[in-house]
């Protein structure tokens, strides 16, 4: 593109930096929620648990409402985590000068 009389290079400042996936930490947050879940689940007998009330639970019972404290709590915490991190990936980003070029692509293969 430097041939053509109306090309003319454009340089640009950018800031680069390694910044985290938020949606794999909140991932990682999920699956360390339900796994907490699951061992509080079987950490106390792992049987049916029967309340004052006379209510009886299922061990797959427990385990949803244990898992609706536990996966909320695990986003929450790796969702700080990747927050953190990218703060502190913000603090070391650098300022480079780069060559922005524009490409036209035709579909006539002989052009």
């Amino acid at each position: 593109m430097a041939d053509q009389p109306n090309s003319r290079p454009h340089i640009e400042k950018v800031s680069v930096r390694r910044a985290p996936k938020l949606s794999v930490f909140l991932l990682l947050g999920a699956a360390v929620g339900v796994v907490v879940a699951m061992i509080l689940t079987f950490a106390f007998g792992g049987g049916e648990v029967v309340t004052t009330s006379g209510v009886t639970y299922t061990p797959l019972q427990v385990f949803g409402f244990l898992a609706l404290y536990c996966v909320p709590i695990g986003l929450a915490v790796f969702g700080l985590i990747a927050v953190w991190l990218d703060r502190r990936a913000a603090r070391r980003a650098r300022e480079v000068l780069v060559d922005h070029e524009r490409i036209q692509v035709t579909d006539d293969p002989e052009a």
